[in-house]
């Protein structure tokens, strides 16, 4: 049994972001929990000052569920890169981040890729390109109390870019026992093996087990 405070029947999620909320409610669902976004409920969204997953999906997850009063359910996440001693990691979308002198303000998500790859490339022709996708959810309740789950999907680096069923640097990333990119494979199955569906698995087992 859960030791944890129960979750209710109504969870923010703490993100802005319409695809992301659609994608956890759909987790959610067979628990019965309606999922209402942060966005939604006008919350701003707080500085991610933290130096790993943990401490920026803490940072979102305290910040919306003291605002709304409701438990919330935050994630951080990101690619790790072996050869690059884990980075990009926790900084993943700021490798995505044009400068004000690039022009064409926002991510750009081509550009990171081949930052990834230009800096793989120094290191010579054998270089070890493997790689981790990490993901976070944690959950916090408006009294203070949290708990977090991590998930990891392993696998290796491509170049060129291949598929465009993704998102992010799905499309350099080939999932351990595939040979197809995240971007190259059905977005049913990419959820079954991603890091977000280990982590969500571990917070069911730990919540509703």
């Amino acid at each position: 049994m859960s030791t944890h405070p129960p979750l209710g029947a109504k969870l923010v999620i703490a993100t802005h972001n319409a695809g992301k909320l659609k994608e956890i409610s759909a987790l959610l669902a067979p628990y019965g929990i309606e999922c209402v976004s942060a966005g939604a409920l006008g919350l701003p969204e707080p500085a991610e000052t933290g130096t790993t997953f943990v401490d920026n999906a803490l940072i979102k997850a305290r910040a919306a569920a003291e605002a709304a009063q409701l438990p919330a359910l935050a994630d951080d996440s990101g690619l790790s890169v072996a050869a690059l001693d884990g980075k990009p990691g926790v900084y993943t979308a700021d490798w995505a981040e044009r400068q004000w002198f690039e022009g064409d303000a926002g991510r750009d998500w081509y550009m990171a890729m081949g930052k990834v790859e230009g800096k793989l490339a120094e290191q010579g022709p054998d270089v070890d390109r493997s790689a981790w996708f990490s993901c976070v959810l944690a959950i916090a309740w408006p009294d203070g109390e949290h708990v977090t789950f991590e998930g990891r999907a392993e696998g290796t680096l491509a170049w060129p870019p291949r598929g465009t069923l993704g998102f992010g640097y799905d499309p350099v990333f080939v999932p351990e026992g595939r040979d197809q990119t995240f971007a190259e494979l059905d977005p049913e199955e990419k959820h079954r093996i991603s890091h977000r569906a280990d982590a969500f698995a571990k917070l069911v087992k730990a919540l509703f087990a």
